[in-house]
């Protein structure tokens, strides 16, 4: 899906394939959520850069803060696939 080159999956890690601000979380802990669905937006480089899920799953936790800086290969989720 679009989404799916923002993000990696990794044993249920949601990893961050580039650098940017957390400027927004649109999924919270316990949600279903559909493959590519957005767990967070970033901002980087001006732009808003959704973060998807890698496929229908629960998102089980966010390791990320609002206005946290998040770098390349960073964990920014758990999921468990539902």
């Amino acid at each position: 899906g679009l989404f799916w080159c923002f993000g990696v999956f990794l044993w249920g890690v949601v990893l961050c394939v580039l650098c940017g601000l957390v400027w927004l979380f649109v999924g919270v802990g316990g949600v279903w959520l559909d493959e590519d669905d957005p767990i967070l937006i970033l901002e980087s480089m001006k732009m808003e850069i959704p973060v998807a899920a890698p496929f229908d799953c629960i998102l089980v936790e966010l390791l990320v803060a609002e206005e946290d800086t998040v770098a390349e290969g960073q964990p920014v989720a758990i999921v468990e696939r539902a």
